[in-house]
């Protein structure tokens, strides 16, 4: 009885070991260039590559940008086929092309306002 439950014992304890590397692994691998899934990031003017984000935007909507000037990279690290849009003004008036899921630029923010995060629209 007693090798029984010492067998079913380290059956889950290495059960629970495998878990969590897997676990780890896999947010690991979902942060791109410092961007945490599910996120828009923003880097300092000139940082190329990309490795560490100034500004992390999480929720969908108008994020109005200040002091950004120069060249950046903006990457769309969102999930679900969520989108991102460059605006001259606040949340209008946006560049024609939308950063895609797994997307960026680099782009001069000087002329840019917002940023606008959106879900997918089929």
């Amino acid at each position: 009885m007693r090798r029984l439950l010492r067998g079913a014992a380290a059956l889950a304890l290495a059960t629970a070991a495998l878990t969590a590397v897997g676990t780890t692994e896999a947010q690991a691998a979902d942060e791109w260039a410092g961007c945490p899934y599910g996120a828009v990031c923003v880097y300092p003017q000139n940082q190329n590559p990309a490795v560490s984000p100034s500004h992390i935007y999480w929720t969908y909507g108008t994020h109005n940008l200040q002091n950004q000037f120069g060249n950046h990279w903006v990457l769309n690290n969102q999930y679900d086929g969520a989108l991102a849009m460059l605006c001259y003004s606040s949340g209008t008036d946006c560049t024609a092309d939308m950063l895609a899921e797994g997307t960026g630029v680099y782009a001069d923010l000087t002329p840019i306002n917002s940023i606008v995060l959106r879900p997918h629209l089929d």
